[in-house]
């Protein structure tokens, strides 16, 4: 328990970073630095990567020493990573479409971009409350 409570704030901060660096993407995006807007694209990706190996391997190391708590902390966070990383591959495909002129085929990548981010701050809000309601098993 002692290497899964260590990894939790490094999970954390890299999604914490990873939202940051996706919203900039977009900023950027919505401005037309397309190059800008993809460098924070792929530091989004790498930071959601990041935590989502980081909660597989502790899933693959001490499943059978998780409690149930801890794996629906695990298992919600995973399935929030998944979506946020399609979202930024969908990112990435409207900043290639907008900055070739495709403006119609680069918008609706960025509409399934914000759809599919959209349910993963439903797991976001889900994981959030997981912590909420247990704070003696997250400290």
């Amino acid at each position: 328990m002692d290497n899964i409570n260590e990894s939790m704030p490094e999970v954390s901060d890299s999604i914490v970073q990873g939202d940051k660096d996706y919203n900039e993407s977009v900023e950027l995006l919505n401005t037309r630095y397309f190059d800008q807007s993809r460098e924070k694209a792929k530091s989004a990706e790498d930071n959601y990567n990041d935590s989502l190996h980081t909660l597989q391997n502790i899933k693959d190391k001490y499943n059978k020493d998780l409690n149930e708590v801890h794996r629906d902390y695990i298992d919600t966070t995973i399935n929030e990573l998944e979506l946020k990383l399609q979202a930024v591959d969908n990112l990435k495909e409207a900043i290639d479409y907008l900055e070739s002129y495709d403006n119609y085929t680069g918008s609706a990548y960025g509409s399934d971009a914000n759809e599919i981010m959209y349910d993963a701050v439903n797991y976001q809000n889900e994981r959030n409350e997981i912590v909420q309601n247990n704070t003696e098993l997250f400290n």
